[in-house]
């Protein structure tokens, strides 16, 4: 499964990067405004410090102002997914986009029938917000599912891209499920490798070679 970070902070994507863990990266504007820059200039940043795909939002709802601001989009980098919203308009500048060779990311998916016509529109990512569904006692899992089982019948290339992760059990059944991709913020993919016996384990480690005045250098 790929990890995509799901921030605009440029430290900490970096400090992800350097471990081999960012196979991409989602954005929006919300979280651009946070660092009080301005959105070109932190889209283009972070498509140079990563290699795959950076999802960067459209602002617009009308589909002919989607499709400008995509096209405006893409000139940043080459590894830029626009991403657009799962509306009629916005399947029209996903298909017209797509059309152009650019890689599109439909984003607010709650339903597989949503996930269906992104698909069919051409969509290279389909993101379902699993945390949201879970607020409203609805298993964002089962959504998952459902998109797999449906897009593996029919042979759909549109990659699913689990969004709206917010616990490391939520990484950990999206990868069982069958998700080709998770977006999590860093705090989240960084906490998957926490487990008490782990840290357990290496105290005994340390003290043992301490005892034994172990040195390799």
């Amino acid at each position: 499964m790929k990890f995509f970070v799901d921030t605009a902070d440029i430290d900490a994507i970096a400090e992800l990067n350097a471990t081999g863990m960012v196979d991409g990266v989602t954005t929006n504007p919300s979280l651009i405004k946070k660092s009080g820059r301005d959105i070109l200039e932190v889209t283009k940043e972070i498509c140079d410090l990563v290699d795959g795909p950076v999802s960067a939002e459209v602002t617009a709802t009308d589909a002919d102002e989607m499709i400008a601001e995509g096209r405006k989009l893409v000139e940043i980098a080459e590894n830029i997914a626009v991403k657009v919203p799962l509306t009629w308009a916005g399947l029209k500048a996903c298909k017209t986009l797509t059309d152009e060779g650019h890689k599109v990311n439909v984003t607010l998916c709650f339903s597989a029938n949503q996930a269906l016509l992104a698909a069919k529109a051409g969509a290279t990512f389909i993101s379902p917000f699993i945390g949201r569904l879970d607020d409203i006692n609805i298993d964002g899992m089962d959504l998952i599912a459902d998109i797999r089982q449906i897009y593996d019948n029919y042979g759909f290339e549109t990659e699913i891209l689990a969004a709206s992760i917010r616990t490391v059990n939520h990484a950990t059944q999206c990868a069982l499920v069958g998700a080709d991709v998770m977006t999590a913020p860093p705090g989240v993919i960084k906490s998957m490798i926490n487990h008490p016996l782990t840290d357990k384990g290496l105290d005994a480690f340390l003290a043992d070679i301490k005892s034994a005045g172990i040195k390799i250098l």
